[in-house]
């Protein structure tokens, strides 16, 4: 049996450059399809302040930044390195920054039917690409159906607290941890790399790891 090694990721779905630092990763490990990663997505909300219905997007925007021309300027990086990955982003689309406490318990309930990482890339395409508002309970129930849940079941714990407390706590403990941005790894749970790191990058960690497991012992 190939040795495997957990590869952590903070993450929150409004967060673009987590759409980025995916996008890279997906290509390093399709391009090394032997890679020993298993990989759990944690919560991190960027704004976990925001009132639970989210708020509009332009009045987010002032706050965050002072203004549109701030905000485009802010964002200019991000849309050069998503063009640079072949991503295509709408904000002009996007009319409201959605509070991801819900978006974070339904990649938790993902988890746990090991659909995690198709409904992370769901996500991210909804909130990015289509620039639906994963804030809603219906948005994110049609989003869980796309990648094989139950819409129905989903929407049932949706509107009740399950998991809120969970997700919550989990939020903090990266706080503790030291974790301040997104996206972060942790590598085999000792080694934090930070940022969307280009494929190159990961190949390389791929690379070093898989000839550690080759150098080590059969046990």
């Amino acid at each position: 049996m190939t040795q495997t090694v957990k590869l952590d990721i903070m993450s929150d779905p409004i967060c673009p450059w987590c759409y980025i630092g995916k996008t890279h990763l997906d290509k390093a490990l399709a391009a090394v399809p032997d890679h020993p990663f298993v990989i759990e997505w944690h919560p991190f909300q960027l704004n976990p302040e925001m009132p639970e219905t989210g708020m509009d997007r332009r009045a987010y925007l002032e706050t965050k930044f002072g203004g549109k021309e701030e905000a485009v300027r802010a964002y200019a990086p991000v849309v050069e390195h998503a063009e640079n990955a072949g991503l295509k982003i709408d904000f002009e689309g996007m009319k409201r920054t959605p509070n991801t406490l819900d978006a974070h318990r339904l990649i938790h309930w993902a988890g746990i039917e090991g659909k995690q990482n198709a409904l992370v890339d769901a996500l991210f395409n909804a909130y990015f690409v289509e620039a639906r508002d994963i804030g809603d309970a219906e948005v994110l129930a049609d989003i869980a159906d796309s990648v094989g849940m139950d819409a129905a079941v989903v929407l049932k714990l949706l509107k009740s607290d399950a998991d809120r407390e969970d997700i919550r706590t989990r939020d903090s403990h990266s706080r503790e941890m030291g974790v301040t941005s997104v996206p972060t790894y942790i590598v085999a749970n000792q080694h934090a790399v930070p940022g969307a790191q280009p494929p190159e990058l990961w190949e390389k960690v791929i690379s070093d790891i898989m000839s550690q497991i080759e150098a080590s012992p059969a046990e």
